[in-house]
């Protein structure tokens, strides 16, 4: 069959509109993979027993594979693909070890890899509106953008009760020195930026927090378009005293977060009963006389916990297992604790360092993983808006000592083109 022809002779670029392009995957398959991922979460290992026997047309003793028999696969296989598999693993290992770390390169075996970070061509930036306004939200992610050096830099806002963006949001717009400013929000404009409309051309990645709609906007739209892993949800705070921290201090630091809105979290975890009553009864006060009392109260009533622990392992636990978006060690030798610390945005030691601090000047972002994505998810940086190239040069060394691994391994993978690349330089 002939290769089709693509005759792009005369035509400036960029060629966008006219090079084909792939098929979404996910159109034809979205809404059973949907099915398919509710009932696995509903009937958990029946689930999987069934859709195997589904779809394989086979039903494993076991759904786990014993180690014995991981381990007794070793000496089954030939020795040649073992040594093949050891070296792959020695040499993956080993440029994955230099990885990030100056000068980037790789140089073994005839082979030499650098490291070729690639900012982005666009970035579309996300900051809550409508019922607040957040210029700080703007700073935060664009500055990352620019440093990774990311040439376009665009941002949507909700308008505010006027119909408009408020003066605060544009100004810090100007500072950042945002090419385009757009007026809408919601799930809306992840779509809009995800996708493109005849006024807004789409992105290449999208960051910035939001409520549910907009968090989940980002993760339905990822894959058409870059999204940090986090999940930048509603704001969470986990604050963590002792019998010596303030009350006072503990309780405004619950409603510096609680403040932005429902559906966050507020958590005081402490081992002193008196404390989290004494703490509590702040927080009520600050409530109380609160402007954004409603907002407070909400986020209080379905959010707001003081946990009694035993003591402060356990209190960094119950921190881990929250996977917070700020945490807070209002207890004395605060840093002390770090190497406890496991699962969080970010983390604010002592008594001096409120997480109000990080929300606007102390230097790293404060678009921070939400929902319990710091498992797995870290704050906004300028990585997120940038690719990470690796160009492999080699000699004739590398055929001769690689090259007969790469043979096997193919080989066994059945997979004939690539193990003849390599013959055909050898």
């Amino acid at each position: 069959m002939p290769l089709s022809l693509l005759d792009l002779r005369g035509q400036p670029g960029p060629f966008d509109a006219v090079l084909p392009r792939p098929p979404d995957p996910g159109v034809d398959v979205r809404d059973a993979v949907a099915s398919i991922l509710t009932r696995v979460r509903a009937e958990g290992d029946r689930a999987l027993a069934a859709l195997t026997a589904q779809f394989d047309g086979v039903s494993p003793p076991s759904l786990r594979v014993p180690r014995s028999e991981v381990e007794a696969a070793r000496n089954r296989v030939p020795a040649e693909l073992v040594g093949a598999l050891e070296l792959a693993w020695r040499r993956i290992s080993d440029y994955h070890a230099c990885e990030g770390t100056p000068p980037g390169d790789f140089s073994s075996g005839g082979v030499t890899v650098r490291h070729l970070p690639r900012p982005v061509e666009r970035a579309g930036c996300y900051a809550p509106g409508g019922r607040a306004r957040y210029p700080s939200t703007v700073l935060m992610c664009a500055a990352p953008a620019r440093v990774a050096g990311v040439a376009e830099v665009v941002l949507c806002v909700p308008p505010g009760p006027s119909g408009r963006i408020d003066d605060a949001t544009l100004a810090a717009a100007a500072v950042a020195g945002i090419d385009e400013v757009y007026c809408v929000g919601g799930a809306q404009a992840v779509g809009a930026m995800a996708y493109g409309t005849a006024t807004l051309r789409r992105v290449d990645v999208i960051v910035g927090p939001g409520n549910r709609y907009v968090a989940e906007a980002k993760r339905q739209v990822s894959g058409a378009v870059g999204v940090a892993s986090a999940f930048a949800g509603p704001s969470e705070v986990v604050v963590v005293a002792g019998p010596e921290t303030p009350a006072d201090l503990a309780a405004v630091d619950l409603v510096v977060q609680a403040e932005h809105g429902p559906d966050g979290l507020a958590w005081l975890v402490t081992w002193s009963a008196e404390k989290a009553a004494e703490v509590s009864a702040a927080v009520d006060a600050l409530v109380a006389a609160s402007p954004r009392r409603a907002d407070l109260e909400a986020t209080v009533a379905t959010g707001g916990y003081a946990c009694l622990v035993d003591g402060v392992a356990e209190a960094l636990s119950v921190a881990n297992t929250v996977a917070p978006e700020h945490l807070e060690l209002l207890v004395e030798g605060a840093e002390d604790l770090l190497p406890l610390v496991r699962s969080a945005g970010a983390v604010f030691c002592g008594l001096w360092a409120p997480a109000s601090l990080g929300d606007y000047v102390a230097g790293p972002n404060h678009v921070l993983p939400t929902n319990r994505t710091a498992r797995f998810a870290s704050s906004l940086r300028a990585d997120d808006f940038r690719r990470h190239l690796h160009a492999v040069s080699a000699d004739r060394r590398a055929i001769a000592e690689l090259g007969p691994a790469v043979i096997t391994l193919a080989t066994v993978e059945g997979l004939p083109a690539h193990a003849e690349s390599i013959r055909l330089r050898s």
